[in-house]
C-alpha cells in the first residue's frame, strides 16, 4: 500500500505542475496575441488579426513540397500550371477592366 500511495502522491503532484505549466502557456499566448494583433492588422490580416492559413505563402510552398516528397510531383505540375494559368487570366482580366475603365473616364469627361 505505500508504494501505491507514493505512486498517487506523485500522480497528484504532476497534475498540479501541468495545471501550473496550462495556465502559464495561456498566460504566454494570450501576450503573443496582444503583442501581435496591430503587426497583423497592419499587415492586412483578416478579421481580427487572424490571417487566414490558406493566404501564407510558405503555407503553400509547404504543402507542395510535401505532395512532392510524397510521390505525387504529376499532381504538383498540374497544379502549379492550374495556378499559372489562374494567374495570368486574372492579370489579363484586371488589364482590360483597367482599360475598360480608363475608356469611360475619357469618354464621360473624368467624371467617374
Amino acid at each position: 500500500m505505500t508504494r501505491m500511495r507514493e505512486l498517487e502522491a506523485r500522480r497528484q503532484m504532476l497534475l498540479a505542475r501541468c495545471e501550473a505549466q496550462r495556465a502559464e502557456l495561456a498566460q504566454r499566448i494570450t501576450q503573443l496575441h496582444r503583442q501581435s494583433r496591430p503587426a497583423t492588422l497592419a499587415a492586412g490580416a483578416g478579421i481580427g488579426g487572424i490571417a487566414a492559413p490558406s493566404r501564407h505563402p510558405l503555407a503553400w510552398i509547404g504543402v507542395l513540397g510535401a505532395l512532392t516528397l510524397l510521390g505525387r510531383t504529376r499532381e504538383v505540375l498540374k497544379l502549379l500550371i492550374w495556378a499559372r494559368t489562374a494567374l495570368t487570366v486574372a492579370s489579363r482580366t484586371a488589364q482590360v477592366l483597367r482599360t475598360v475603365r480608363d475608356l469611360r473616364r475619357r469618354r464621360s469627361g473624368g467624371r467617374l
